[in-house]
């Protein structure tokens, strides 16, 4: 099947060989669908009944608030899992928007059949199920570093924090981020004129350097 390459490298099937990804696909309800850019795939205040695994395009999860404004929580790429803690908690809607970024695909597993144990017990679905507390643990601190990212109180820190962040999680001080200025500014939580500014400055002070999204820390 064409998404099997990108399920293989996912960590909610880490361990599990491609021959036994496929017959599990069936037991767990598996649908694969296709989102146009822009489409968007979990709304906002609706509850999640399955997991997002995205195999090709971009995601992004999005908070509006009430005027209007949006701030980035989070970028998912190909692989990844969106939407599993609120799926695994019944009732519980969503706070967020996912939305494609790009043309996007997304393999959808129904939580309930990934939780319950099948009548046929499939070999490797207790190991699914310990993946999946895997990715839990993962998304919490994907969070954590983004409230440590955008906890200090100026442009200035929040920038810092970010790409030390980056910088230490990669472990170079050269690498490439994400997003774009746009995003990065909706990640931070900031102005993106006033970010540029501040961009410049550092460079300026010789503590960075950039191009584009590329970052040296020096």
């Amino acid at each position: 099947m064409p998404y099997s390459p990108i399920i293989l490298q996912s960590p909610l099937f880490a361990g599990i060989s491609k021959e036994d990804i496929d017959s599990m696909l069936s037991c767990l309800s598996a649908r694969n669908r296709q989102f146009q850019k822009g489409e968007i795939i979990f709304p906002e205040g609706q509850p999640v009944s399955s997991i997002g695994l995205l195999t090709s395009g971009a995601v992004h999860i999005m908070k509006e608030d009430y005027w209007g404004r949006s701030t980035l929580m989070g970028q998912i790429s190909p692989g990844e899992c969106f939407g599993e803690a609120y799926a695994c908690a019944p009732g519980l809607i969503f706070p967020f928007t996912a939305v494609a970024m790009a043309d996007s695909s997304v393999l959808f597993l129904d939580i309930n059949r990934v939780m319950t144990v099948c009548s046929s017990a499939c070999q490797f679905h207790s190991h699914l199920i310990r993946n999946l507390l895997s990715v839990l643990a993962e998304s919490n601190l994907r969070l954590a570093k983004k409230i440590e990212s955008t906890s200090p109180r100026t442009i200035r820190e929040k920038l810092l924090s970010y790409l030390s962040v980056q910088a230490r999680q990669l472990e170079k001080t050269t690498f490439q981020i994400p997003f774009t200025r746009q995003q990065l500014a909706d990640y931070l939580c900031i102005d993106r004129s006033a970010m540029t500014v501040e961009l410049y400055k550092l460079q300026k002070e010789g503590v960075i350097s950039f191009e584009k999204n590329k970052f040296t820390l020096l």
